[in-house]
C-alpha cells in the first residue's frame, strides 16, 4: 500500500507526489504571485471538493494553513508561473488524477 506526501517545490513550479522517498509523478504547478506568495511550510489536506466551481477548476484540496489550497483552474495558461492568490494550482486533468491518489490528511510539504 502506498505511503503517499506531496511536496511542491516553488522554485520550479512542480508538485511531486511522493511514495516515501520515492518520486512517483511530477506536475506542473501555478504558485503565488510576489504580492500573495504560497506559504512555505509542512501541512495536510483537510478537505476535498469535486466540482467547487469558479476559479477553482474541476477540484479543490484544501491544506491545513486557512484558505490556501491545491486546485485546478479555468485558465490553464498560468500553469508554470507566479500568478495566484497563494494556491497552488494544476491542469485540471492533473489535479483529478492527483486527487484520486491522496486522502485527507496527506502530508504536503512547500518549499522555497
Amino acid at each position: 500500500m502506498p505511503n503517499y506526501s506531496i511536496t511542491v517545490d516553488l522554485s520550479d513550479h512542480r508538485l511531486y507526489l511522493m511514495d516515501g522517498g520515492r518520486v512517483v509523478k511530477s506536475y506542473p504547478v501555478g504558485i503565488g504571485k510576489i504580492a500573495t506568495q504560497t506559504p512555505h511550510g509542512r501541512f495536510t489536506i483537510v478537505n476535498k471538493q469535486k466540482n467547487p466551481g469558479g476559479a477553482f477548476g474541476a477540484f479543490w484540496m484544501g491544506l491545513s494553513a486557512p484558505h490556501y489550497g491545491i486546485h485546478g483552474t479555468n485558465a490553464p495558461w498560468s500553469i508554470g508561473h507566479s500568478v495566484s492568490h497563494g494556491c497552488i494550482r494544476m491542469q485540471n486533468s492533473d489535479v483529478l488524477e492527483l486527487a484520486g491518489m491522496v486522502g485527507v490528511g496527506t502530508p504536503v510539504a512547500i518549499r522555497p
